[in-house]
């Protein structure tokens, strides 16, 4: 019985000590976290739309040589 309560002690602990350490974090600000997140999807529509341009492109030449459809 004292194991589990050992056991118990310590895992209230480590949750203390983590919430503890979440208090000390520095977030950024929700106007920065927006901002980030419109860049990033603003370069993922551009990589997609390049990668996109590409594949289309080799596929049309594979096509072409392998005499494809």
């Amino acid at each position: 019985m004292e194991n589990i309560n050992s056991m118990f002690s310590k895992i209230i602990g480590f949750f203390r000590e983590a919430y503890s350490e979440l208090l000390k974090v520095n977030w950024i600000s929700r106007k920065d976290v927006m901002r980030a997140t419109v860049g990033v999807s603003f370069i993922v529509i551009i990589v997609a739309i390049y990668v996109g341009i590409i594949d289309l492109a080799l596929s049309k030449i594979i096509g072409a040589i392998l005499g494809g459809r």
